[in-house]
């Protein structure tokens, strides 16, 4: 397939772009940090089935009868009709608040069922957090092992660029628009992960039965080669991560307010995944691979 453009040498273009976005999604966490939920952080998650439409100030009214004022950033409602309210504390609860917002949300929702409490200990919260940062290295380890096994280091190590990249830019939008961050976005994170490095693989595949029926003697067939490669496989890259984001959005706006958080997570992150793909990881391996050439030059004259 012929190339539109040459996407590997405009490689250092896509490598600014996302330099760009690495350092202000950096900025932003350095200011404002992560909006860290029940999950990674002390405090407690009241679930209240009201089985009547509510709205946000109504819940705010609630709690603040009960000695516990909530702001509506902590408020969020789901189910059919917003009949579920959650709200997020930033303390652990006792019994008697707890016995306490029973009774006022028993006074104030007469159709309402038993809350669901869920509370969460500083202790249980920061091992939370050490396990949701474990997963994810060691899914990123893995994967390199993989890649290098499968076929050499470099395109390991540029595949996981690539990933970190597309983590990265998630945490960045997660940060600059103050989404909550919880054990689904761990969840959303370890599926992009998986899926980016799916597609990456399929190119350094395509790369690797190019090289062995064309071997490059200099960097610019090295490029064209790679430039081919990705044109090659241009179609499947964009027509898969375009069935699975029509899925992700269908959840997004009809699967309710519980995994909006997940599946915006999962729809960044296939955008990014897919940029990176293409013009991320195989251009820094030519990159890579392109300095070990010209060093190896020389060698080889004087030989």
């Amino acid at each position: 397939m012929k190339a539109r453009f040459d996407i590997v040498r405009r490689r250092k273009w896509f490598f600014l772009f996302s330099g760009a976005i690495t350092v202000a999604g950096l900025i932003v966490f350095l200011i404002s940090g992560f909006n860290l939920g029940t999950d990674f952080k002390a405090g407690a998650l009241v679930q209240m089935p009201l089985n009547e439409p509510v709205n946000v100030s109504k819940v705010e009214s609630m709690f603040a009868k009960a000695g516990l004022p909530i702001t509506a950033s902590e408020v969020s409602v789901a189910g059919a009709g917003n009949t579920i309210a959650m709200v997020r504390l930033p303390m652990m609860l006792t019994p008697a608040q707890v016995a306490k917002i029973n009774q006022i949300e028993k006074e104030t929702f007469p159709k309402s069922q038993q809350s669901s409490i869920q509370s969460v200990d500083p202790i249980v919260a920061k091992q939370t957090s050490q396990k949701a940062v474990w997963s994810v290295l060691l899914a990123s380890l893995f994967i390199v092992i993989y890649v290098a096994i499968r076929f050499e280091y470099r395109f390991a190590i540029s595949g996981i660029v690539a990933l970190l990249h597309d983590a990265f830019i998630v945490m960045s939008v997660f940060a600059l628009l103050r989404l909550q961050v919880d054990l689904t976005f761990v969840a959303a994170i370890l599926t992009i992960v998986g899926y980016s490095i799916n597609d990456t693989i399929v190119i350094f595949d395509r790369i690797r039965e190019n090289l062995k029926l064309t071997k490059p003697k200099t960097f610019d067939d090295l490029q064209h080669l790679v430039d081919k490669s990705l044109w090659q496989t241009m179609s499947r890259s964009i027509n898969t991560v375009f069935t699975v984001l029509i899925a992700a959005l269908m959840l997004y706006f009809f699967g309710g307010q519980t995994i909006h958080n997940f599946t915006f997570a999962l729809i960044v992150g296939l955008v990014s995944g897919a940029y990176s793909s293409i013009f991320i990881a195989s251009p820094l391996w030519v990159a890579w691979r392109g300095r070990q050439m010209r060093r190896a030059k020389p060698a080889d004259k004087s030989a």
